[in-house]
């Protein structure tokens, strides 16, 4: 017997079991896009009518029993902020330093471990160390400065894997070129390196920035859940606040003035929109980055 005949022979036994694993992955494909596709639409349809620009730019009144999110907004913002400013120079100096500067063995195999492994610890672990060092022992108290050093702690394995594998794919030739013209390894990394490299930190940056923002088991341990609008721009980072992830969780566990019954959903709409500009701007930088590079 040839081996085309046998091939051919086994190719027709295996056909019911082609057909039915395509039938199994284009029905499990289906039905995610459905669950998505309903999970969208729900929120946005029930949630859009409530986000005017009173909901967007007023805070909540005991006295005039309204409900406004502008107080939250600005506090996610100031959490992304000081946690980029913390996060992006230790995340990619260590990443530098993995990739460029450490003697590969066991030790920094272990490192590389054990950020592995921080990137799969749930948050709430993340909140209570928070908690137990930035609250108590640093003395921060519920603040925004400590959400934001526990939010650094988060998305630093992102940024660091991210950051390293990007410096890595950058084009060896590069760094062979200069380093036959005698250029030290600094000016490489400053140069060719980090140049190559912007768009994949560009990248893990911005999304990092989303699962910042869609945080709030973490922030609820560390920086507290008030909204009062701040008095001064430095002094408020060591003021407790609520992000919009925080104040939708409080939606379901207390009833602010004002709040309705759609107004969940506002909020959740509002963070979707923004998670979903968030992503699509990290699609853009990164590409017109790649031109340029």
């Amino acid at each position: 017997m040839s081996k085309n005949t046998s091939a051919n022979m086994l190719q027709k036994k295996l056909h019911p079991f082609i057909y039915l694993t395509r039938l199994i992955v284009g029905l499990a494909t289906i039905a995610t896009l459905f669950v998505l596709v309903g999970l969208i639409s729900y929120i946005l349809i029930n949630g859009l009518p409530g986000v005017t620009w009173k909901f967007l730019t007023t805070a909540p009144s005991f006295l005039e029993q309204t409900y406004g999110i502008l107080p939250m907004i600005i506090n996610t913002a100031y959490l992304v902020v000081l946690s980029l400013l913390i996060c992006i120079p230790i995340g990619v100096g260590a990443a530098l330093y993995l990739s460029e500067y450490a003697k590969q063995g066991k030790i920094v195999g272990s490192i590389r471990f054990a950020i592995e492994i921080l990137s799969g610890i749930p948050s709430i672990v993340y909140g209570l160390f928070g908690a137990l060092f930035f609250v108590k022992f640093m003395g921060f108290g519920y603040s925004l400065l400590a959400g934001a050093c526990t939010l650094s702690i988060i998305v630093l394995p992102v940024i660091i894997r991210t950051t390293e594998e990007s410096i890595k794919s950058v084009d060896v030739s590069y760094r062979e070129a200069a380093m036959s013209l005698g250029v030290n390894r600094l000016h490489i990394i400053k140069t060719i390196l980090l140049p190559c490299a912007i768009p994949g930190i560009l990248t893990a940056v911005i999304l990092s920035i989303g699962r910042m923002v869609g945080e709030s088991a973490a922030l609820l341990a560390t920086s507290g859940t008030a909204y009062n609008m701040p008095n001064s721009v430095l002094s408020h980072i060591n003021d407790s606040g609520a992000t919009l992830t925080v104040q939708l969780y409080q939606c379901f566990t207390e009833r602010p003035p004002g709040m309705t019954a759609n107004t969940p959903l506002a909020i959740a709409a509002v963070l979707m929109i923004l998670v979903f500009v968030l992503n699509m701007s990290a699609t853009a930088i990164a590409s017109a980055f790649r031109k340029k590079v």
